[in-house]
């Protein structure tokens, strides 16, 4: 995203964040490009701005308002504000200026692939050009809900449901849940092809916008790292509550999935709630906090972020939740599939190895503790055959395990 550009009436206009984490845009006239006596045209508000594009009369400004984009408008003296029709829930990627006052946009959602738009200010329409792409897939049947879970400490959390109209809040529905939660990473909508095998088999897709990314700016990332790391598995579990006491699914029927810090999540939602998840695939994880510094060779880069033994505190916090050193013998653990590549140099794979045996020696479920390693694979599937492989072994783990293998829906 661009953080300072030109515009049409000889000036800059820039995204500072000096005194305002989730940005403010300033204006520059280039007849005087003195920084100091840059104007304030839109000031900081609760959505992050992403960037801005000055056109002949207008400011539009690209928010990220919790993880979906959002698009705000002004004239260019930051007045007149207004907001374009884009789609509730979905990203917004690149912003192109054309004639006068005219936009490109280049937008996706969960329910809708990439594609260009047009925006036309004198009709107010957003209209999609030929400039799309094209899966054979269709979610004409389906649609997305944006809900709230209040965490433990009284943080609304914001969860993305996919699910097909009509679906019963029953709690009879198999529901797959994702997250992160790390490095200020958002959890961004995007279009999902295989979302389309869940739903035919009656199930609900589920994505939580925990802190420790960076939906809602750097404080809601900070909230997240280092010994604010508890936060990220809290919310994650407010989240599962939350979806099981609407009806959206109950225990028997809720499987959590997620990969790297994901991963780590995986493993802290597991050994902390056992209870309230029948099935967990957990990609490339983390899940020794006390070792990674020595057997992992960038784990230098992580320290930011996780924190170091090095440090008492921090220690204290990596060890409270460590995954590792939290399963307890006799314990009954939800079926959980692990995977994990042996050319992986940022998590090293001894982890995934180390906690699929330690859980296979504490579990008293009888339910099944896989580990699926590759030896052509990485931090993640190394090529095309690889990667459907892999998303081929985790979808029949999670039908066998949900009872989803017989229970296909029609459209």
């Amino acid at each position: 995203m661009k953080q300072v550009v030109f515009g049409k009436d000889e000036a800059l206009y820039m995204t500072s964040r000096q005194a305002a984490p989730r940005g403010k845009i300033l204006r520059l006239p280039l007849a005087d490009p003195v920084l100091a006596q840059a104007t304030t045209v839109v000031p900081e508000s609760e959505a992050v701005i992403e960037s801005c594009l000055p056109t002949a009369s207008r400011l539009y400004v690209l928010d990220l308002v919790g993880g979906p984009s959002g698009l705000r408008v002004y004239d260019l003296a930051g007045h007149a504000p207004g907001s374009l029709p884009v789609e509730p829930v979905s990203s917004i990627f690149g912003l192109v200026s054309l004639e006068g006052d005219e936009l490109l946009l280049n937008a996706e959602s969960y329910l809708h692939p990439p594609a260009w738009y047009r925006y036309d200010p004198a009709s107010g329409k957003l209209d999609k050009t030929a400039l799309a792409e094209k899966f054979p897939v269709d979610f004409s049947d389906a649609e997305v809900g944006r809900e709230f879970a209040t965490s433990k400490d009284g943080t609304r959390v914001p969860i993305n449901i996919i699910r097909r109209k009509g679906t019963r809040l029953d709690g009879k529905n198999p529901l797959m849940l994702t997250g992160y939660g790390g490095f200020g990473i958002s959890q961004s909508p995007d279009f999902h092809p295989l979302a389309r095998l869940w739903l035919d088999r009656g199930g609900v897709y589920a994505i939580a916008n925990l802190r420790g990314g960076g939906e809602f700016g750097e404080d809601w990332h900070r909230a997240g790292r280092l010994t604010n790391k508890q936060n990220v598995f809290d919310d994650f579990a407010a989240c599962a509550e939350y979806l099981i006491r609407a009806g959206y699914t109950s225990p028997g029927k809720l499987a959590i999935i997620g990969g790297s810090n994901g991963g780590l999540l995986m493993g802290a939602a597991l050994t902390q709630h056992p209870e309230m998840f029948r099935a967990v695939v957990s990609f490339v994880g983390i899940y020794d906090m006390l070792r990674t510094e020595a057997i992992t060779a960038n784990a230098v880069y992580n320290i930011t972020e996780y924190g170091t033994i090095k440090d008492p505190e921090q220690f204290k916090a990596l060890f409270a939740y460590s995954p590792y050193h939290h399963v307890t013998n006799g314990t009954a653990y939800p079926a959980v599939l692990f995977l994990t590549g042996a050319n992986d140099p940022r998590v090293n794979p001894a982890n995934s190895r180390k906690m699929t045996a330690r859980l296979q020696a504490a579990s008293s479920s009888g339910l099944p503790i896989l580990l699926r390693t590759s030896s052509t694979s990485g931090h993640g599937a190394s090529s095309l055959d690889e990667g459907l492989a892999q998303q081929a072994d985790v979808y029949a783990f999670l039908f066998h395990e949900l009872g989803m293998e017989n229970a296909v829906s029609g459209n």
